[in-house]
């Protein structure tokens, strides 16, 4: 009798939490009761499709995971991976700073000691549709750009407060990496308009951060080949030429040749030399080799394959374990039964090459004009967005704001080591290295990078002393 009852009392708690979602009136709908294969946690998980658009039946997909400790008292961090068209469920959510890391059997998953979920609310979304598990039953949606995207976003916000009222009054933070360095301005943009001009709800903005991101072409793409040689990844006569030979001012992605018949030819050389021997995310990481590992997870093997302390076998693993039916049906995604399977970056999307040649500069300038910080961090191994790039456009950005440098740049420390270093312009601009961080900052460094973002998130700076810091 007495074990009846307390499976009773058990059932209609549950039933209790699949009415109302929990507290807050969160989607009962959304709720994630729990992933395959996950271990247990006290947090809560929220995942489902956010309709953007009826008529044209183009719906993005959300993950929201809940802060592991006093989320009702945390803001809410908003993040974006790049591409265009790769999925920020892949990306953020389970290769980065989310909760949870794919097994090495792409069976089950791990914790993730490091995720952002510490200091915030984290809500990740698959960003355009035709990425990951968004769509539209319009097929010319998935021909799109810049605008498109941030208008969508826009909407897409607005929809979720509806889901979690809650959020509406809380503190949000814009994040992301890479083409995010696109996404998120513009999406800040476009939520500062919509401030400008209602007379009822504002979005809270308190801050951008974005990692390796791509910003200004012109500068970012030289930035590449200087790494390249800075590296000793190509030689003198390829780097000099290069250097000495190109004018990337009307470089382009639709149309990436020089006038230049040399600088072709070295461009075309370096590309060779580096070829696919290396990760250029993160030249120091060993490669996955796919044959191998897909043929082990078939067999339920664990094909974990770590190089400095990652893995780097964890896009295949999580490939793996995203196409698995019951992990999409906890998740309540694919619910239109995509004519092809999930991946980390979109096949059938169309997107305009002509968007990646806008200067973001000046939409920077106005956030920040805006009083919201801005954080521009580099992981110092990332030969794609590198640092070098970065650094001069934040710089260049500090001038044409007149701001002087508040913090001289300098080392900053994380558990007695150098985690990288920083500088400060004006109070409201600032450019952070990571040490020993990839392209995906979080995957190769989640200490660090955790404490970069706890940093940012309560507004103090990156210590600059060997003292032990605050997080583990």
């Amino acid at each position: 009798m007495g074990v009846g009852w307390l499976s009773m009392a058990a059932a209609a708690v549950v039933v209790t939490v699949l009415l109302v979602g929990g507290v807050n009136g969160f989607p009962a709908e959304d709720l994630v009761v729990k992933l395959p294969g996950q271990p247990d946690v006290s947090f809560r998980q929220y995942a489902g499709y956010v309709d953007v658009d009826v008529k044209a039946g183009r719906s993005l997909f959300y993950y929201f995971v809940e802060a592991d400790k006093d989320a009702d008292r945390k803001p809410l961090t908003l993040w974006l991976n790049g591409g265009p068209g790769c999925s920020s469920m892949g990306g953020g959510a389970f290769t980065e700073l989310g909760p949870f890391f794919p097994q090495g059997n792409g069976r089950g998953l791990r914790i993730n000691k490091k995720s952002w979920n510490k200091a915030s609310n984290l809500l990740f979304v698959e960003s355009p549709a035709g990425v990951g598990w968004s769509y539209s039953n319009t097929s010319s949606d998935y021909t799109t750009g810049d605008a498109n995207t941030a208008r969508d976003m826009h909407t897409f916000l607005m929809y979720w407060y509806k889901k979690f009222p809650s959020f509406r009054s809380r503190d949000l933070y814009l994040t992301g990496e890479s083409y995010a360095g696109h996404y998120i301005p513009q999406l800040a943009i476009a939520l500062l308009d919509h401030n400008a001009h209602s007379t009822g709800f504002k979005f809270k903005i308190k801050g951008v951060a974005i990692g390796n991101p791509l910003l200004k072409l012109d500068r970012d793409v030289p930035a590449v080949y200087e790494y390249y040689w800075s590296h000793g990844m190509i030689s003198d006569e390829i780097g000099l030429t290069i250097m000495n030979g190109c004018s990337f001012e009307d470089y382009t992605f639709a149309s990436p040749h020089n006038e230049s018949v040399a600088c072709n030819n070295a461009l075309s050389q370096a590309n060779s030399v580096i070829g696919d021997y290396i990760n250029n995310y993160d030249v120091i990481l060993d490669v996955c080799y796919p044959s191998l590992v897909e043929q082990e997870l078939r067999l339920k093997k664990t094909v974990t394959k770590m190089s400095f302390g990652v893995d780097v076998c964890m896009s295949l693993e999580r490939r793996f374990y995203f196409n698995l039916p019951e992990v999409q049906q906890a998740l309540h995604a694919n619910r239109t039964k995509l004519p092809y399977s999930w991946s980390m970056c979109s096949g059938v999307l169309n997107y305009n090459d002509n968007d990646g040649n806008i200067n973001i500069l000046p939409l920077l300038k106005r956030i920040i004009q805006n009083k919201i910080p801005v954080w521009i961090f580099s992981g110092d191994q990332d030969s794609v967005v590198p640092l070098l790039g970065s650094r001069t456009l934040v710089r260049e950005l500090a001038h044409e704001l007149e701001f002087p440098i508040t913090v001289p740049y300098g080392v900053w420390f994380h558990k007695g080591q150098a985690g990288g270093w920083v500088t400060e312009y004006g109070k409201l601009l600032t450019f952070a290295t990571v040490r020993g961080a990839a392209h995906m900052v979080p995957y190769a460094q989640p200490s660090r990078a955790l404490h970069l973002f706890s940093s940012f998130i309560r507004g103090s700076r990156l210590p600059n002393n060997t003292r032990p810091s605050i997080e583990d």
